[in-house]
C-alpha cells in the first residue's frame, strides 16, 4: 500500500533503540525507551499561508531527525511500525557528518 501524508505531515520510521546497556545487559523490549530519532519516510506538500500559497517543508524522505519523546502518533502500514506527525514536533535534521564522527 502506498501511503501520501497531507498538508505538513510527515512519515517516520523511529530508529532501533539499544539491546544492550553501557555495562552489557540486554535489555527486553518492554522495558526498552523507544529512541526519539528517526528516518523520514514520506512527507506531505506542505502547508499554506494566508493567502493559500503553498509552503514546502524544510525535510525531505531519507532524513535522518530528532523529535520530541510524545510527538507524532503511532501507527502500522504494511505490518510496519511508523509514526506520522506534524513538521512542527520535529526539533532538527542530524546531518551525515556528524554520524561519520561517531562511528571513527
Amino acid at each position: 500500500m502506498k501511503f501520501r501524508p497531507l498538508h505538513d505531515r510527515v512519515v517516520i520510521r523511529r530508529a532501533e533503540g539499544d539491546t544492550k546497556s553501557k555495562g552489557g545487559i540486554i535489555i527486553p523490549d518492554n522495558a526498552k525507551e523507544k529512541p526519539q530519532e528517526g528516518e523520514v519516510i514520506a512527507v506531505g506538500p506542505g502547508a499554506r499561508d494566508e493567502s493559500g500559497a503553498l509552503i514546502a517543508l524544510d525535510v525531505k524522505a531519507g532524513d535522518f531527525i530528532l523529535f520530541g519523546k510524545w510527538s507524532g502518533t503511532e501507527v502500522k502500514i504494511d505490518g510496519e511500525d511508523l509514526l506520522i506527525m506534524k513538521e512542527a514536533d520535529i526539533m532538527g535534521v542530524i546531518e551525515k557528518a556528524v554520524e561519520a564522527k561517531k562511528a571513527a
